[in-house]
């Protein structure tokens, strides 16, 4: 199913409620916004393979640039809204999106993108008129709304960074199958969680990342009704459960954290009964967090572990971690390997990189190296996303750390290159090494550990001049929170960073390394 069903047999149900203003899209709107889209995509000479972007906040019409897209066969890319201009120039000229949409409150940074991509033929704009755009709404609506003559099903092709900084386009090919076959997502949803056309979904995180994302889009696939927050906030969240008697719900760890940490009398106050499941993925949840949350919501705590790759995906219900806490679930998608660096399969109870093998096929964009160097060395075809963990010996999967030294900061990955690499051009730094450090709220923080130039001296004004100096150049997320400086940094004699010696001194008597 999709929302043109839904809008034929329920078309004033809400699709979309926007948590902070109550704003509503109904089926019938959603489906005819999203066509007039299509059309106006097609009028401007968009054909099926060809790629679209999307660079917003979260906001009523998000959904319908993404279905609009995903019955037209089209690629459509969602943007982090905090990324810096050059970021989302490189995202948008990686992509070959030949059309961006975006937001009054992104405007600025998506015109300075937009003078390093002329490839994008059709700039609109959300929002009040801006001579830099076209104007969204006004465009959309001199557009047919009679359907499609033919729905074929488009895809998202999002961007999972790498290692080493630059972000890259997961790309599968398209189906060949009309929009109204159905998405596997859906599928999964109403299979796995029991969704259906009678869930209230609501979803308090960013809809540019791939689960939140994917869970809103199968949610209205199904025909229920998605709450949507503008931003999360632990108070408001528990408002909205009780409000709108929300049956379903994705969170990260983070978000648990941040309610736990209300006043009793605030977060006990509110109904949240009418929670049947709680997802929560994106990061590792603290064992005792987890199990706070279900002495308060009861067992509807279901977790999963997977990728924007979707290479795999295991999963574990409330009931089956308690008899075993810290699991993050045995595949539901793609059976699992746990490899040494030799690619030798590794029995139960010994820590590895993990593998997925049998899953749903996938390249990285315009990045045949990166693609073949996820693969195992022993030539099947399974492929990682550079985590390690183990097995236990019932096939139960758990993590025990990162491959490499990703930070992830309240469910949000940010890689520690790319933030090196904009301190090391600064003048007064002579080294620099970028580390997640332990952060009882966010699950880890940044922290920047610089070597000063010779005769800089150390100390607050250095720190706030590097404060300014990356908030100025990457987005501010990805910014060290803390500062602290070394006569030099740990160096092997080939000159490689032995960062495990800085990230010890900060993690250790802690009792996880992920």
């Amino acid at each position: 199913m999709y929302p043109g069903a839904h809008a034929v047999t329920t078309p004033d149900k809400p699709a979309v409620v926007m948590g902070g203003t109550g704003e509503v899209v109904t089926y019938a709107e959603l489906d005819r916004r999203s066509i007039q889209l299509a059309r106006l995509w097609q009028a401007h000479g968009l054909s099926p393979g060809d790629h679209v972007a999307i660079f917003s906040e979260n906001q009523a019409r998000f959904f319908e640039v993404m279905w609009a897209a995903l019955r037209s066969g089209l690629y459509v890319t969602t943007i982090n809204s905090y990324l810096a201009p050059d970021e989302v120039a490189y995202i948008i000229a990686d992509s070959g999106a030949r059309s961006l949409v975006t937001t009054s409150a992104r405007a600025d940074a998506a015109a300075e993108a937009l003078q390093q991509t002329p490839d994008v033929s059709l700039p609109l704009l959300i929002g009040e008129a801006d001579r830099r755009f076209e104007p969204y709404v006004d465009a959309v609506a001199a557009m047919s709304s009679a359907p499609l003559d033919e729905e074929p099903a488009g895809e998202m092709m999002l961007y999972s960074s790498g290692t080493t900084g630059r972000p890259k386009g997961i790309e599968r090919p398209l189906s060949g199958k009309s929009i109204g076959e159905g998405m596997l997502i859906g599928a999964l949803l109403g299979g796995v969680f029991s969704m259906d056309r009678d869930s209230v979904y609501l979803s308090p995180a960013p809809l540019y990342h791939s689960a939140p994302l994917g869970f809103t889009l199968g949610v209205q696939s199904l025909g229920g009704t998605v709450i949507v927050m503008e931003r999360f906030d632990p108070l408001q969240a528990l408002r909205l459960v009780e409000q709108h008697r929300a049956t379903h719900s994705q969170w990260v760890p983070t978000m648990f954290v941040r309610m736990l940490k209300l006043p009793d009398a605030e977060r006990l106050a509110h109904d949240v009964s009418s929670m049947r499941v709680a997802v929560h993925a994106a990061a590792p949840c603290p064992v005792e967090v987890k199990q706070r949350m279900m002495e308060w919501w009861g067992p509807v705590l279901w977790e999963y572990y997977a990728g924007t790759e979707l290479n795999g995906f295991c999963l574990v219900d409330p009931h089956q971690w308690l008899e075993r806490p810290g699991t993050v679930g045995r595949p539901l998608i793609g059976e699992v390997h746990i490899l040494d660096d030799e690619g030798n399969e590794l029995p139960p109870g010994e820590a590895g990189t993990i593998y997925f093998g049998g899953g749903p096929e996938y390249e990285y964009h315009n990045d045949p190296e990166k693609t073949a160097s996820v693969k195992d060395p022993g030539g099947h075809g399974w492929t990682t996303l550079g985590d390690v963990g183990y097995l236990d010996d019932e096939g139960w999967l758990f993590l025990t750390d990162r491959k490499a030294f990703m930070i992830i900061s309240g469910g949000v990955n940010i890689y520690p290159q790319e933030v090196e690499d904009c301190l090391a051009l600064h003048p007064k730094v002579a080294d620099v090494a970028v580390i997640g450090m332990p952060d009882d709220e966010m699950g880890e923080s940044v922290l920047a550990v610089v070597q000063p130039a010779q005769g800089v001296e150390p100390g607050p004004e250095l720190e706030a001049e590097l404060h300014r100096y990356t908030r100025a150049r990457i987005a501010h997320f990805k910014c060290p929170r803390r500062f602290e400086f070394l006569d030099e940094l740990p160096r092997l004699p080939t000159g490689k960073l032995y960062k495990r010696v800085l990230r010890d001194r900060y993690w250790a008597g802690q009792q996880s390394h992920v």
